[in-house]
This record gives C-alpha cells, sequence and structure tokens, in this order.
C-alpha cells in the first residue's frame, strides 16, 4: 500500500482556468489537466527562478517529489503546446497559503484546509 499523499502548500490558485489554442479550433480531445501543484511548480522553477530545493522547501514536500511534478507538469504543457490542446488548471493534493507570512515571506501559512486528494 502506497504511503498516502503529503499536501503540497501553495502560494496562490492560478488567475485563470486554462488555456486554449488561438485560430484552429481545439480537437475534441480531452483537454490537458495540469494540477494546481503542477502550476505551483512550474511557477516557481520556471518563472520565479527558484532552485528545487527551494521549491521543495516552500511547498513542503521533498526535493525528489519536486522532481516528479515538475516532470509531469512539462510533459503536460508540451503535449497541450505542441498538440494544440486545450489546457486546464483544476484539481491536486494542495493546501492554500493565507495572508502575511505566506510563503515567500515565511513564517508558515495559517490556512492548513487541504484539497483535492490526487495528484493526477
Amino acid at each position: 500500500m502506497p504511503r498516502p499523499q503529503k499536501c503540497r502548500r501553495v502560494c496562490q490558485l492560478p488567475g485563470w482556468a486554462g488555456f486554449a489554442p488561438v485560430g484552429e479550433q481545439p480537437g475534441p480531445e480531452e483537454p490537458v489537466v495540469l494540477t494546481v501543484d503542477e502550476f505551483e511548480v512550474i511557477r516557481l522553477l520556471d518563472l520565479e527562478g527558484l532552485t528545487q530545493e527551494a521549491c521543495a522547501e516552500q511547498m513542503e514536500i521533498a526535493r525528489t517529489t519536486v522532481t516528479g511534478i515538475c516532470d509531469s507538469a512539462r510533459r503536460k504543457l508540451a503535449d497541450a503546446l505542441v498538440n494544440g490542446k486545450r489546457l486546464v488548471i483544476a484539481g491536486g493534493n494542495y493546501r492554500l497559503c493565507d495572508g502575511p507570512g505566506c510563503c515567500h515571506r515565511r513564517g508558515g501559512c495559517r490556512k492548513k484546509q487541504c484539497f483535492g486528494g490526487e495528484n493526477r
């Protein structure tokens, strides 16, 4: 029996629920679903420029977990971009930080509710 998945700390929810290709209408295939925790890893590593170690510390997970989440997220992003699929950002196993002391400001989170329970 696998270990229960640790709730990942996310600083903020994405500003958009998803993205779609411009021009041609997307095909009838299922959209690519990027989870909120995958979105957060991409934001921290690729946009904010954090190291995997710093990302892991901020999200309160192991560095190896960050690596796995990042690999999964990048595969999904590539699938959406290369194959012209819709990208939906939803779900995941995360808890949302709230207010001062959140993530990058240190001091811990006040809101401890965990959303989801699935990573994919």
